[in-house]
Order: C-alpha cells, then structure tokens, then sequence
C-alpha cells in the first residue's frame, strides 16, 4: 500500500492534487533540478511494487531484493539509480528481544522510493522532520536518503540504550550475594546483540560513501550531515562491542560464581556429615558389648558415651563455624 507521496520542488510540498498512483503526472510535475517525487510504500504486494518499477524503471535485481526482503543493509549502483538496503531494530522489553524490520530506498535523480517491511521505523517523522527544513529539501532526493538513514540510526541508538540497561541489571544480578540463574538472560542478551551488530556493522560503509563523497548522486552540501550519521553509527559499533565484551565476562563470572558456590555446598556438606560420622563412630565403638570391655559394666558408661557425643559434635561445630564451613 502507498502511505504517502508528493513532489518536492524548491524545497517545499507540492499539492499536484492527483492521485497517489498517477506516478506520471507526479514526475511531470518536475521543473527545475532539485525537484524530486518521494514515494513511500508498506509492505507492497509483488504486483504493486511492479507498476512502480514499470513507471520509475526500476532495475528488476533490485525489485526482486524489495519484494523477498530479509536482506543484509547494502547500496547497489544500478546505472543512474542507487538502491540502499537498511535494517530497522526496535525493542520489546518484556521478552528482552530485538524485533527487526527493513526499508529498501530506490533513489534517482528526480525520485525516492521507500519501501518499509515490518512494524518498526515509521518514516513519517523522518519525512515530516526534513519537510520543516526547506534547504535540506532543495538539495534533491539526498535529503530524503539522509532523513532516512539519520531516522534508523537514532533508532540503534534507542534500542542499544536499553540493551545496556539489562546488561547493567545481569551484571547486578551475576555478582550480588543471592543465588541466580542468569545464563539464559545472558544468552538471550548476546543472541539480540548479535541482531544488532547484523544491522550496523554492514551499513557503515555505505553511509562512509555518502558522507566521502564516493556517492556522485549525494549533494556536497548534504554530506557533512552523512558524517554526523556516520558518527552516529561508529557510536553504535562500538557500544555493541563494549555490551558484548561486558556479557562475555559477566558470563565467565556467572560460571566462576556457580563453581565458589558448589564448593562452598560440598564444604558444607563435609561439615555436616563430619558432625554425624563422629558421634556415630563413638556409639559404634560402645555398642560391640564385648565382654572385657573398658566401662562395659560401669554405671554411668552410657551419660559419658553421650557426653562425649555432644562434646566432639560441639567442638566440631566451633571448628568448622569459625573456618567458614558453616
């Protein structure tokens, strides 16, 4: 379906009044250089995206790429067109799970084609954000590539933000004084930044190109704000690999806590059966009743048999309390 359209023509909206899929009449709105159509689309069926391709001659590899989706962030040169593939991340915080969606960007000289799969990255604060600023506008469609990818990238931001608040509460939970399972948050945790590394990782170099310059369909005025994007994103990198270092060591650590503990249980455990096998080793030795036994047939043999359990037990307990065991 077509969420929105419009022609773009110093660096203002234009109401053609027609309708969204009159894509001739909006192109022969263009008049001067800089003027640009933008469409944008959701979650198109093939047969849609195909009328669009027909009308703006889109290269057929990168319709096929828009309609599968589910493909890596990338830019592919298609002779005086560009197509840019970009990851969209949002986050769930109950599940502690990055959902992902992606947007695929058909760029021309006089076009700009958005193409959104998943509920994620709503494009109409990017477009309402660089519609407020009429300069940016009257560069052309790089304006609309940069509101874009400066929208997406915010979004990594957000959601490695609160990636690191849940690292922050494992690493809590892994060195407080209470017993705690935390491998599978761990787990969960380190499979979602590796989602996130999928989305950023691969699409610095192609904002590196927009931001250089090595992109010719990039206006020179627009590239200073690639860089900020660029910053943006290297931002990003980088806290994804601090998280991911920071979850491998809390991990460790878990693993470590896990080993102290079980040998503070078997300390514990030889504690307590020591505190049983002396008194019963004592009892052991007065019950064999053999007849020239030492105290066998003394009156009080049997308080000192148990005088002398409650005495070893005692002394042991001491023992073992002041070393730690207990």
């Amino acid at each position: 379906m077509i969420v929105d359209s419009a022609l773009y023509s110093g660096g203002h909206r234009v109401d053609l009044g027609c309708h969204p899929h009159e894509y001739d009449k909006m192109r022969a709105g263009i008049k001067n250089p800089g003027d640009f159509v933008w469409l944008g689309l959701y979650a198109p069926s093939e047969q849609e995206l195909a009328e669009v391709a027909k009308a703006f001659e889109l290269h057929p590899l990168a319709v096929e790429d828009a309609v599968n989706a589910h493909q890596r962030p990338k830019l592919e040169r298609y002779g005086d067109s560009l197509f840019l593939v970009l990851k969209t991340l949002w986050y769930v915080d109950e599940d502690d799970q990055v959902e992902t969606g992606e947007i695929n960007l058909f760029v021309g000289h006089d076009f700009v084609i958005t193409v959104r799969h998943g509920r994620g990255a709503r494009l109409e604060s990017a477009r309402h954000a660089v519609e407020a600023d009429p300069w940016k506008l009257s560069q052309g469609p790089s304006a609309a590539i940069y509101a874009v990818a400066d929208r997406i990238v915010d979004g990594y931001l957000s959601v490695l933000g609160e990636l690191q608040t849940d690292v922050d509460e494992v690493e809590t939970s892994v060195f407080s004084t209470e017993r705690t399972s935390d491998a599978e948050r761990i787990y969960t945790l380190k499979r979602e930044l590796a989602e996130v590394r999928r989305a950023v990782m691969p699409l610095r170099e192609p904002i590196r190109g927009f931001a250089t310059g090595a992109i010719p369909m990039v206006d020179p005025d627009i590239q200073p704000f690639f860089r900020d994007i660029l910053d943006h994103l290297n931002q990003a990198a980088d806290l994804a690999d601090g998280l991911e270092s920071l979850l491998s060591s809390a991990f460790e650590a878990h693993l470590a806590q896990i080993s102290v503990q079980q040998n503070d249980d078997m300390r514990k455990i030889s504690a307590g059966a020591a505190l049983v096998v002396v008194p019963t080793f004592i009892a052991g030795v007065y019950g064999m009743n053999f007849r020239h036994m030492p105290e066998l047939a003394w009156s009080l043999g049997y308080p000192m048999a148990l005088l002398l359990m409650a005495a070893s037990v005692t002394g042991l307990w001491v023992f073992f309390k002041r070393s730690g065991w207990l």
